[in-house]
């Protein structure tokens, strides 16, 4: 593909290192971090709207500060995935920046207008409603936060499985900046710079940042049938931010952000040889593919926000957040990976978003101290779909090759009001109660067609035709205590509400399966977690335990649908269902350990049991040969750093990590060949700080070059049946500058 490289100086640059994740006690802004502390320093989080530390946050979340961030190589929020318990990410099929993520089972594939996430992904208190361009780059941040259970009664979205909160570099005072440079294998060039500060001096209460990012490497693989890449990358991006600030009191953001991803089509692998292919047989690479269709996978994605913030008095802050948000998508997808014509789909997403949300703080110092809020969203997602369907077996005819066109628009309407309050009813005694309200429609026009040719211009029939509407409403709550045994051990116990509302498929084919016109329920998780935050040894190890208890219904799951056509061949469409019951059993442990001044170890663990109890198909229940997807059994991670300071003041860290996963079910139609067993992954890294503003960043990730899947495709009618894989051995370096 040609290369469009993001010209940036070096010269720009953005704020210096802030205090650690998973680090020693905290070096000043700016200063070399020590390393001959004794001490952990526990994070700095939001997850309940104020400012608290990780330690004393009552719920399951992990954080990661710029400098967890940049030693543990985290590129973008798929990286994520082995470093918080049960949290499954990825790129989803096909594609470089459209993202899939599940939270303790709990998550939606399937990137479709009209169905919503399970996860709820943030940039900056703004959700992000559609999965394209949401697999977000890692670069200028201050923090990335994972929340694990349903999410409702503090801000934003209800979510059903949890949420990631990405939040960029907050406003500085003072001009202060980095640049990047990092080079790698497969070609890779990524270039990252940041400039913010005063505008027009220390009386001008103005403030701004300007931060950038190009990230390029060459393709994994080939498209052997045309020679061009596959499973390359590249993307740009920029976020500018103002402020304006009026005394302590009352402030106004401004926020803009840009992405631009033109990487290829990703590779599958053939895992079997496709009867109505012969010629073709499966491949010796896992990325290597020979399709016939163009070499083409655009996202481009853009938002912008306005907030303000006042405090009227000591007890009372307001915020009041309005976004906007628009994406458009172009991707090729070869389903069969041949030259043939046998499953190629072209597909058009164009989605838009606004957003309001008005939220009141109280904390008069007493015993009792809350949030209460009110959010609205109006969004539309939409899209075109051309399907090109042919076997060769059969004779042609109006039905083979089957071209086909989906299209319409699902507009989502939603109203929540939400409330979160705390009380202390002792010193040690904490009661948290909460509650949402959400009332949303869900409009949806779709009209499907078959067509004579490829020209799509005279069509012989109709699959689907219909403008539809239906309302959800849904009351979730909250419960929790907290007790502080003692000043370093906290345990709680909670108990929630995930609410995630119905909808339509726009995939309908009513003519074949009426009912596949028909809404889809919404579906609920109540939620029942013990947990504990705890930290030994003078604060040298911390460990943080949870165990959860979750009951799911009414489970939405995307589905291939096979039906017959007038001339009694078999065909397929992309269907939703709501698949019954479900239970889901789950622990998850997370540690920091300081033996030493210079070692530090930390990870976690996870175990999954997510079992159906209720699957009805054709009137039966067929739960016992049912699995969830995206939810191994067992799941961990360990990091191993050693630290020393050096001679001429700087220092240098090594690390070694090793994350591992058990037997994941990828898709809903749960083909054993698609099925990934349990694997293992080796990291490593060392940073060299040579001083408050050099360092040097050698990484390497999949060192044994572990082959493991994703995802993939099992479409029986069309003989197909691939696999995607994740990312072969990388290593990079990368030189930075701060200042």
């Amino acid at each position: 593909m040609k290369r469009k490289h993001l010209s940036l100086a070096i010269g720009c640059v953005l704020l210096s290192s802030v205090p650690v994740a998973w680090a020693q006690d905290a070096a000043p802004a700016g200063d070399t971090p020590a390393t001959n502390a004794t001490t952990l320093d526990s994070v700095k989080v939001t997850a309940r709207k104020r400012e608290e530390t990780l330690q004393d946050v009552p719920v399951a979340v992990t954080a990661f500060t710029p400098e967890t961030l940049d030693k543990l190589n985290i590129k973008d929020l798929g990286d994520l995935d082995a470093q918080v318990p049960n949290l499954t990410v990825y790129a989803a099929r096909g594609s470089t920046s459209t993202v899939t993520a599940y939270i303790r089972g709990v998550g939606q594939a399937d990137p479709l207008w009209g169905v919503d996430p399970g996860v709820g992904i943030y940039l900056d208190d703004v959700y992000i409603a559609r999965p394209q361009g949401a697999l977000l780059d890692v670069f200028d941040v201050e923090r990335i936060e994972v929340l694990r259970g349903p999410q409702g009664t503090l801000y934003g979205k209800n979510t059903i499985g949890g949420a990631i909160k990405y939040i960029s570099r907050g406003l500085p005072q003072e001009t202060t900046g980095f640049a990047s440079v990092t080079v790698g294998n497969y070609n890779q060039l990524d270039v990252k710079a940041a400039l913010g500060g005063e505008i027009g001096g220390k009386d001008s209460g103005l403030r701004g940042r300007v931060s950038v990012a190009s990230m390029n490497r060459d393709g994994f693989g080939t498209n052997t049938h045309t020679g061009q890449e596959v499973s390359d990358k590249e993307i740009n991006a920029v976020r500018m931010q103002l402020g304006a600030y009026s005394q302590d009191d009352f402030d106004v953001q401004f926020a803009f952000d840009y992405m631009d991803d033109q990487s290829g089509v990703r590779g599958a692998k053939m895992l079997a040889p496709n009867p109505l292919a012969p010629a073709y047989p499966p491949t010796s690479d896992r990325y290597d593919i020979r399709s016939g269709m163009k070499n083409i996978n655009d996202t481009e994605m853009k938002g912008a926000s306005v907030t303000a913030n006042w405090r009227p008095s000591d007890n009372w802050a307001f915020k009041y957040v309005a976004a906007k948000r628009e994406s458009d998508t172009e991707t090729n997808i070869d389903f069969d990976t041949t030259p043939l014509t046998l499953v190629d789909v072209r597909a058009f997403y164009s989605d838009s978003q606004v957003s309001q949300e008005l939220q009141a703080n109280y904390d008069g110092g007493g015993r009792a101290r809350g949030v209460m809020g009110l959010y609205w969203f109006n969004g539309d997602a939409g899209g075109q779909v051309l399907n090109h369907f042919y076997n060769p077996l059969l004779a042609t005819g109006l039905t083979n090759p089957l071209f086909g066109d989906t299209q319409g628009v699902v507009n989502t309407k939603s109203i929540a009001l939400y409330a979160d309050w705390t009380f202390d009813l002792t010193d040690r005694l904490t009661l948290d109660v909460g509650a949402r309200y959400t009332d949303e429609d869900k409009h949806a026009v779709a009209l499907n067609r078959f067509y004579t040719g490829l020209d799509y211009g005279t069509s012989w029939g109709t699959a689907a035709n219909f403008d539809k509407t239906v309302n959800f409403k849904n009351v979730s709550p909250k419960v929790s205590l907290d007790y502080q045994i003692t000043p370093d051990i906290m345990v709680y116990g909670l108990a929630s509400r995930g609410f995630k509302s119905g909808g339509y498929n726009i995939r309908a084919n009513t003519t074949a399966v009426p009912r596949s016109g028909e809404p889809f329920d919404d579906e609920s998780v109540d939620s029942f977690e013990i947990g504990s935050k705890m930290s030994f040894l003078d604060q040298r190890l911390f460990l943080n335990l949870s165990a959860f208890h979750n009951k799911y219904e009414d489970i939405q799951l995307s589905v291939f649908t096979s039906y017959t056509l007038p001339n009694g061949s078999q065909s397929f469409f992309g269907d939703f269902t709501n698949a019954g019951k479900g239970t889901v059993n789950g622990v998850e442990v997370e540690y920091q350990f300081l033996p030493t001044a210079n070692w530090l170890i930390s990870g976690n663990l996870a175990w999954l049991d997510a079992k159906y109890d209720e699957f009805i198909s054709g009137g039966v229940n067929i739960a016992d040969t049912q699995y969830f997807t995206n939810a191994p059994e067992f799941s961990g991670a360990i990091n191993v750093e050693y630290r020393t300071d050096l001679a001429n003041g700087g220092n240098l860290s090594a690390r070694v990590g090793y994350s591992y996963q058990s037997e994941v079910w990828p898709t809903t139609d749960l083909s054993p060949v698609i099925r990934q067993d349990g694997y293992g992954l080796v990291s490593a890294g060392v940073i060299w700080k040579i001083d408050d503003a050099w360092s040097l960043s050698l990484q390497g990730t999949n060192l044994a070059d572990e082959e493991y899947r994703t995802t993939g495709y099992n479409i029986a009618a069309y003989g197909v049946l691939t696999g995607f894989y994740g990312p072969p051995r990388q290593y990079s370096l990368t030189a930075r500058y701060d200042f």
